[in-house]
């Protein structure tokens, strides 16, 4: 005995396999329904989803003799003019490109420095050149409520050349308790 499923029961079960991957909201009408050969008919749906414009679902349902018919496979596939991600180049094909810029840009540099050997004409910034003590470091400490001072005797002893020299595990809290 054949079965024979109608073109309505293919699509609602297609549809039914898809809701099992996805939201029904993303499943849009019926577009295209092709027979593959040996009972395999593919179904697809418009994706209705954002991001993904050109791209619909496809359902593969095959109909055996004698069988209920069956989902073979559900994908989402690009479509006509769908918006793709650029192809795949591998990382040393990408690293010889960027070392090739690099060179390129120094290269670049390189002629279009000066006489003084500064391509934009302005001295370097050395070291000397900035008034740290401009900076009133105790200042900005003494106005914020929320900074206790601290004593640079106890930095020195928490801080020497053991790691665990010195350092205190226990808060305050533990300590006055066992006292």
């Amino acid at each position: 005995m054949i079965t024979l499923v109608t073109d309505d029961e293919r699509a609602r079960l297609a549809r039914e396999a898809l809701c099992e991957i996805t939201a029904e909201a993303t499943i849009g009408e019926l577009v295209d329904q092709r027979d593959e050969g040996e009972g395999v008919t593919t179904l697809s749906f418009a994706a209705e989803m954002p991001g993904y414009p050109g791209w619909h679902w496809t359902v593969s349902v095959a109909e055996l003799p004698d069988e209920a018919p069956s989902v073979l496979e559900v994908e989402l596939l690009p479509g006509d003019g769908a918006l793709l991600a650029p192809d795949w180049v591998p990382w040393s094909e990408r690293l010889d490109d960027y070392r090739a810029a690099q060179a390129a840009a120094a290269e670049a540099a390189a002629g279009a420095e000066g006489d003084d050997g500064d391509a934009n004409g302005d001295d370097d910034i050395e070291g000397d050149d900035l008034d740290i003590d401009e900076l009133d470091v105790d200042e900005e400490l003494d106005s914020d409520d929320d900074i206790d001072e601290i004593d640079e005797h106890d930095i020195d002893d928490d801080f020497g050349d053991d790691p665990d020299d010195g350092i205190d595990f226990e808060s305050d809290e533990a300590a006055s308790e066992e006292e």
